[in-house]
């Protein structure tokens, strides 16, 4: 058995698959995210590691004993400080978290190659800049810290004793020399840092420790469970779709929304604010645009306009259709990432009439997310990125008519795979796996079967290619009143 932990930010997945790599077993355990202030985001590391108790106990125990390794996978980019004897000093600061915006600015004046060293533009998402934050504005704090972890290396730490991490998951941080797959001294020294203060670093697929002999106990396991590298969340889900091969490309339709190519070297693309990360297995990287807003503006929408769930909604929207009178939506709830890297951004519904229905809305949502996938898609073919078919993943893809809107604005078909719901917790167990066995990385991390495709439908995609420049413009016209507003 192999066992996958996947770190969420509204819950921690545990997943067990067999030697023949079926899921058999899985649970999860809910966390709670803490706003103490406007954009602050923040959990108590301590809570992750209650809620891993909790999922794995609530796997059958004849099965946990046969636990031969652990893959650990987990939302990026998070603050994790130790004391000297490993005690966490302040909460977590997430990946979510905007109040680092400023020091984005510090850093490339502390070393202008930044985004040559690591691939990627400084975002408030990213972990340096939270370092400079705390060294600011809580100097106590940075004097005391010894360790910074990234959220799933401080489970591994609870779990094994040992401070490390895996190369995608550090990609995150702006510590990272993502060409060279190792810790950058400039960077690290800009932000104050040395190499000590950060875990050592292992790919994805080997080793990093074993359990603790009381955790072993703890957990109904053997002390000789190896515990793999693992990876960052979508990095793993990439593990479980078999997006492995330069080309192979999976889209999550999560709460935010991600677009990710393997590649078989790096390919940066800083200024149009895509990601260059290392992947799970050496030799690979990839590219991935991001957006902050995805499934979430549904549940918004919906809520907001009184549909009594989300399949009524959608069936609202799939009666009424997109017209040419259809109002324009930006989804940038929470800012935006690629390829506008703009936290001032906000959402805004545009061309709304005294005709215009609640159904009409939820068109504009479908159609603006998807629009959205589309500027993240070009940007990583822009960058030289290769992307054939996509695979669909995350609670957006049950939505049929947005799986639609999606094909359409990308020009692709997008494929749908039996268990591909797990995602990033059958990615981490695949890593664990191939800890223990050694296998080769493409006889274990393979693409689960098809169960459906949707092709681009050439009405459609001919509707929103009209309709694109519109929605562009709307976004370059607000820029300036975007930041006004949020001063």
């Amino acid at each position: 058995m192999f066992l996958g932990l996947d770190l969420g930010t509204s819950s921690l997945k545990a997943l067990l698959t067999d030697a023949e790599d079926r899921v058999v077993a899985q649970a999860s355990a809910p966390l709670a995210v803490a706003n103490p202030r406007p954009s602050w985001s923040e959990q108590d590391p301590d809570a992750w590691w209650d809620a891993c108790l909790q999922a794995v106990h609530a796997l059958p125990q004849t099965l946990r004993r046969q636990v031969r390794g652990i893959g650990l996978s987990g939302q990026m980019h998070g603050a994790v400080l130790l004391d000297a004897h490993d005690a966490v000093l302040r909460p977590a600061i997430l990946w979510n978290d905007a109040r680092s915006a400023a020091e984005c600015a510090e850093l490339e004046r502390r070393e202008p190659r930044v985004r040559e060293i690591t691939g990627n533009l400084p975002m408030a998402g990213f972990t340096a800049p939270k370092l400079l934050w705390v060294h600011r504005h809580e100097p106590e704090v940075f004097r005391a810290t010894r360790t910074v972890l990234l959220p799933k290396d401080y489970l591994r730490l609870r779990l094994t004793g040992a401070k490390v991490s895996d190369l995608s998951d550090a990609s995150g941080t702006l510590w990272l020399d993502v060409a060279r797959r190792d810790w950058s001294e400039d960077l690290l020294s800009a932000c104050q840092l040395r190499r000590g203060h950060m875990p050592s670093l292992v790919e994805g697929n080997e080793p990093s420790g074993t359990l603790r002999a009381d955790v072993a106990q703890l957990l109904g396991m053997a002390a000789t469970v190896v515990v793999a590298g693992g990876a960052g969340d979508n990095a793993a889900s990439a593990i479980g779709t078999g997006v492995i091969d330069a080309g192979q490309a999976f889209l999550s339709l999560g709460t935010s929304g991600v677009l990710f190519v393997a590649t078989d070297s790096f390919r940066p693309a800083p200024d149009k604010a895509a990601h260059a990360f290392c992947h799970a297995l050496p030799g690979r990287w990839h590219q991935m645009s991001v957006m902050l807003t995805a499934a979430s503006a549904l549940d918004w929408a919906a809520g907001l306009l009184g549909f009594e769930d989300l399949r009524a909604a959608v069936e609202a929207a799939e009666g009424r259709g997109l017209k040419p009178e259809t109002p324009l939506f930006l989804p940038y709830l929470s800012g935006e990432r690629t390829p506008h890297n703009d936290p001032f951004a906000r959402g805004v519904f545009f061309g709304m009439t005294s005709r215009t229905s609640r159904a009409d809305l939820i068109v504009a949502v479908l159609e603006g997310v998807a629009l959205a996938f589309a500027d993240g898609l070009d940007t990583l073919l822009a960058a030289g990125g290769e992307v054939g078919d996509i695979t669909a993943v995350g609670g957006g893809v049950r939505h049929g008519l947005w799986l639609e809107y999606l094909a359409a604005a990308l020009g692709r078909p997008l494929v749908l795979r039996s268990g591909a719901e797990a995602g990033a917790a059958l990615g981490a167990a695949r890593l664990g796996r191939l800890a223990v066995t050694r296998e080769a990385p493409a006889l274990v991390c393979t693409p689960p079967p098809v169960t459906a495709e949707i092709p681009p439908q050439a009405e459609l995609a001919g509707m929103l290619a009209r309709r694109r420049p519109r929605f562009t413009d709307l976004y370059l016209q607000l820029r300036r009143p975007f930041r006004d507003f949020s001063m």
